[in-house]
């Protein structure tokens, strides 16, 4: 817990409260490392919605979990798609205790930090309540914003933006027991923007109902998701009764990877947002150990802990990974409205561990490019168009990303199960207040049958595919040269 006093100096320096904050304030303690953490307020539980895939997240993690389904679904048509995959919802104060426990004495100081500046001895963080503070390894944790430095984000920045609310239901808005991951049918009519329902049961007549815009520039409204989600609710014909709880998202999912220099920005500071699907959360905690063994590295020997961290936290690989993401997020904004459920309707048939692999932030860009490939092939003909386009306007990328997927090994590219994989949740958010302008005008700016439990199933492709979604005995340069083929007539118009 936050020790009583505050010494003049510390090793490091943690602008930020959230989990990825207090999870890389952990791995620096277990260093013998000095902490001191910069926020607004005094520890309080986090206040958005983390969710979980079960086995991305470590152990002491999972044991905050505060509902956990096996139970989990996508509709992208009239039918579910069983997902297979254990979600979890964790419960935010045990968590954020489960995270002070582990980090041990720090150094908490209430206030806003404005700016830092190195020095002989480290660097000194100046905070608008006028101290100055020092500290040998600076780190801006300080949620989509940032603090310290402010998050680059390509062609402007593309929201996932969602308005949800617990309440109690006189009649189940989702299946009974289940967690609904993506529900892309739409009772209520299409709307300019496709939205989609992601809904928990949290026990008896209790469930959590978000609208949810994907990824959107510019993205939907607080004001037009709360209409759409009671519109949502009545074409189902159930309206919400007694309201728990309402929740307000809204971040960006396109911010580059970071220029690796100065104090380490962490977290989704540190465009660690996963671009397709918005979750942060456990792939901070699985990076924290690694940064804090790199950063506690170089200053026991003298060297810079930043440049440890950065190199620590963005290798190369990992950057070419990103690139290959933002591919994928310039597809998704191209694509049609109605064309969104049968993208997702083709991702979720490939093999399970192809789609696991591919909204993991650890797997090699070879990997991605793959399933992006076998994705792209599996796709009907008016879906394939606006990505091709999408592929065509940054030809660098698409052809780097090709190479990568030639170059791939055929067997599978992506490790096994690890502690604390992805995690966050299409709720994920950790803002802070510190927003640019520019953000804060934005932020402010079939069959209903669901009752039906899914006890077995299995989606995608069976028999021998490997983990990047590939049977090991296709001819890629026969998929290469299909792809050509596709892109062949919009090339010709160019």
């Amino acid at each position: 817990m936050p020790a009583p006093t505050e010494p003049a100096h510390t090793d490091a320096l943690i602008v930020g409260a959230g989990p990825a904050a207090l999870a890389l304030a952990a791995g620096l303690r277990a260093r013998h490392l000095s902490v001191r953490i910069v926020a607004p307020h005094a520890p309080q539980a986090f206040p958005a919605t983390y969710g979980a895939w079960l086995d991305d997240l470590p152990g002491w993690a999972r044991a905050c979990a505060a509902h956990v389904w096996t139970d989990v679904r996508v509709y992208t048509g009239p039918q579910p798609t069983p997902l297979l995959r254990p979600y979890a919802l964790l419960d935010n104060t045990r968590f954020l205790h489960a995270l002070l426990d582990r980090a041990g004495p720090l150094t908490w100081t209430v206030g806003t930090v404005t700016h830092a500046a190195p020095g002989p001895d480290g660097w000194t963080v100046h905070t608008r309540e006028g101290k100055d503070l020092t500290a040998r390894f600076v780190v801006d944790a300080a949620g989509h914003a940032g603090s310290l430095r402010r998050p680059r984000h390509p062609g402007g920045a593309a929201l996932q933006t969602a308005y949800g609310l617990t309440a109690r239901f006189e009649r189940p808005p989702s299946a009974p027991g289940a967690m609904v991951w993506m529900d892309y049918r739409a009772p209520h009519g299409p709307g300019e923007t496709p939205t989609f329902l992601y809904a928990m049961h949290l026990g008896g007549d209790t469930y959590f109902v978000e609208e949810t815009s994907l990824i959107a520039r510019p993205a939907p409204t607080r004001a037009a998701l709360r209409v759409r989600l009671h519109e949502r609710l009545r074409a189902q014909g159930t309206p919400p009764g007694e309201i728990l709880h309402e929740e307000w998202v809204a971040f960006p999912m396109n911010a580059d990877a970071p220029d690796p220099h100065g104090p380490l920005a962490f977290g989704a500071a540190g465009g660690m947002v996963h671009p397709i699907s918005g979750f942060q959360v456990a792939g901070a905690l699985r990076a924290a150990p690694l940064v804090a063994r790199a950063a506690a590295g170089a200053l026991h020997t003298g060297r810079d802990p930043h440049a440890a961290a950065w190199a620590a936290l963005w290798p190369p690989e990992r950057r070419a990974a990103r690139e290959v993401h933002l591919l994928g997020v310039q597809a998704l904004l191209t694509l049609p409205p109605d064309q969104l459920a049968p993208f997702f309707r083709a991702f979720f048939a490939l093999p399970p561990a192809a789609w696991h692999a591919f909204l993991d932030p650890d797997t090699p860009p070879g990997a991605l490019a793959r399933t992006m490939l076998r994705l792209f092939t599996a796709l009907p003909n008016r879906t394939r168009l606006p990505l091709a386009r999408a592929a065509l306007a940054t030809p660098g990328v698409s052809g780097r990303a090709l190479r990568s997927a030639m170059n791939a090994p055929t067997a599978s590219a992506h490790p096994g199960p690890v502690p604390a994989r992805q995690a966050g949740g299409m709720s994920d958010d950790t803002r802070t207040d510190h927003d640019t302008p520019t953000e804060n005008a934005v932020l402010n700016h079939e069959d209903l049958n669901q009752t039906g439990t899914i006890e077995s199933g299995m989606q995608g492709a069976t028999g021998n595919a490997d983990a990047n979604g590939l049977d090991p005995d296709v001819d890629l340069g026969e998929r290469v040269e299909e792809l050509r083929e596709n892109l062949r007539p919009l090339t010709e118009q160019q």
